[in-house]
């Protein structure tokens, strides 16, 4: 194996230059990655109609735009060659220099991220395909908004329903538009993915009415509790879909079961003098959309008012009220581990400076973390502050520090297996470990 220090087997590094080595690698990997959509651009640049042979009219005429609106035209195989070299098919190769050349002419401040290394380029892609159908103008205003965290604090899904947002706010008619192409998906049906005895039941509709149909589901589910005591929680769920939409599969549990009245709660996010919603848990939605929503199913609205954050009073207890809960969840609205994707309401709130060794019961001690994470924290070797409200601190147990707030993680020191510590490990470790918010 040779790293970039010579020829060094990994079985004779240590843990930190096991890590050490990673983090090069993957640094190298993120680099070749920029070079290679640096070289997409300069494909379509040399494969510009207008350098073929004034004879040839045929490739003139089949060119096709090489990006979004206001890119130019690039001849129609150009892409074959250049698939080939990177192991990609050409409808690959079309959409990486597709992507390539919006960055470059349609998404500046993206592109200055990739050009200045502080861009990832996966992120960067993805925004450059979304906004295809948009203005130039739109995908700029799109680009101003996203460039900032597109370096990877991130966890992938969290920034794949921030782009979201971000688009059907600059583009609401065609968020509109595409709502009411989704509307019409609809469907009931079996998949055609079955194998080993087993089967999968698709329903799609809109969000609401899938609230609903997961509570009637949870709430026949906690009814066969007794007459299903041996039955995991998914075991239970599946019996009482099959109960509620055919009460004859099992007579032995339908006594008991239906009907069934449920409340479904979704939780709804307004802003002031914006054309777009945000649905906890499903993303973006138009405002018109939510109101035909809203009507079509009968929904009854609870407006809820602006939280008092900063005076929130702490609890002198280990519980946490359900107000507190509330506040926690609008200052952290996902998991607080590094990279972490989970934005439910379903996780732990761990108390950073555990509540047995003095730590309050208050926003500024609390963090919203899965239970796999919290293990983490509490068994590997993890710590975590709380500097102030929204913002965390970690040390992993081999001394990098990481910054979580809530447009996500980055990375703010290097590992403490240097033997010569930078002052700014000095003053965070200092600072943040030792200091109780």
């Amino acid at each position: 194996m040779v790293s970039d220090q010579g020829e060094t087997g990994l079985e004779d590094l240590s843990v930190v230059g096991v890590l050490d080595f990673v983090e090069r690698q993957h640094a190298a990997r993120l680099e070749a990655e920029r070079q290679v959509l640096r070289a997409a651009y300069q494909w379509a640049v040399l494969h510009h109609p207008d350098r073929l042979p004034a004879s040839d009219r045929r490739g003139r005429a089949r060119a096709k735009r090489a990006g979004g609106v206001g890119t130019p035209l690039i001849t129609e195989h150009a892409a074959a060659v250049f698939g080939a070299r990177v192991q990609t098919s050409p409808y690959g190769a079309r959409r990486l220099i597709a992507d390539a050349v919006d960055l470059q002419l349609r998404l500046p401040q993206l592109w200055a991220g990739i050009e200045a290394g502080t861009v990832r380029v996966p992120h960067a892609r993805h925004v450059a395909d979304t906004t295809r159908d948009l203005s130039t103008e739109e995908a700029g205003w799109v680009d101003g908004e996203v460039h900032g965290v597109a370096d990877g604090r991130l966890a992938w899904s969290r920034f794949e329903t921030l782009v979201a947002g971000k688009i059907a706010a600059a583009a609401p008619e065609l968020a509109r538009a595409r709502e009411e192409v989704a509307a019409k998906e609809r469907c009931a049906r079996m998949s055609r993915v079955n194998q080993h005895g087993m089967a999968t039941f698709l329903i799609r509709a809109d969000a609401v009415t899938i609230a609903g149909i997961d509570a009637a589901v949870t709430a026949v589910a906690d009814r066969l509790k007794e007459q299903l005591p041996d039955a995991g929680v998914n075991d239970r769920r599946v019996a009482a879909a099959a109960l509620l939409m055919n009460p004859t599969t099992h007579p032995d549990l339908g006594e008991d079961v239906g009907p069934v009245k449920v409340r479904a709660k979704v939780y709804l996010h307004l802003y002031a003098d914006s054309p777009i919603a945000r649905l906890e848990g499903h993303g973006p939605i138009t405002i018109g959309r939510l109101t035909h929503l809203l009507g079509e199913t009968g929904a009854r609205v609870q407006i809820t008012p602006v939280v008092d954050l900063p005076g929130m009073a702490p609890v002198d207890a280990y519980e946490i009220p359900a107000r507190l809960r509330e506040a926690v969840h609008l200052i952290h609205p996902a998991d607080v581990f590094p990279y972490a994707a989970n934005t439910t309401r379903h996780m732990d709130l761990d108390h950073a400076i555990p509540y047995g060794e003095g730590g309050p019961t208050s926003i500024d001690n609390l963090g919203p973390l899965t239970r796999t994470h919290h293990r983490i924290k509490t068994h590997a070797g993890w710590q975590a502050r709380h500097p102030f409200p929204g913002i965390v601190i970690w040390r992993d147990p081999h001394g990098a520090h990481y910054l979580v707030d809530p447009t996500g993680t980055r990375r703010i020191t290097a590992a403490s297996g240097d033997e010569t510590p930078t002052h700014v490990d000095i003053m965070v470790t200092n600072f943040v470990l030792d200091h109780a918010a």
